[in-house]
């Protein structure tokens, strides 16, 4: 599922925003990354997602967009 998202991302930011992206990562350790510049997107599974809590680190920043 994370390696769909991630090439969907990937595919999405090059074709309507000519980004150019790159994928770090693997599904299979639970978080990918994708660094397009001055965007970083992290996808993470369930069991990551609660280990490193990134919106506890980053508290007092402006949450711009939420999916879960």
């Amino acid at each position: 599922m994370l390696t769909a998202l991630a090439e969907s991302l990937e595919r999405a930011a090059r074709t309507e925003f000519s980004l150019h992206s790159r994928i770090e990562g693997n599904a299979d350790d639970g978080w990918i990354l994708i660094d397009m510049g001055d965007i970083v997107v992290h996808l993470f599974d369930p069991d990551q997602r609660r280990y490193y809590s990134l919106e506890d680190l980053w508290s007092n920043g402006k949450v711009l967009l939420k999916i879960q």
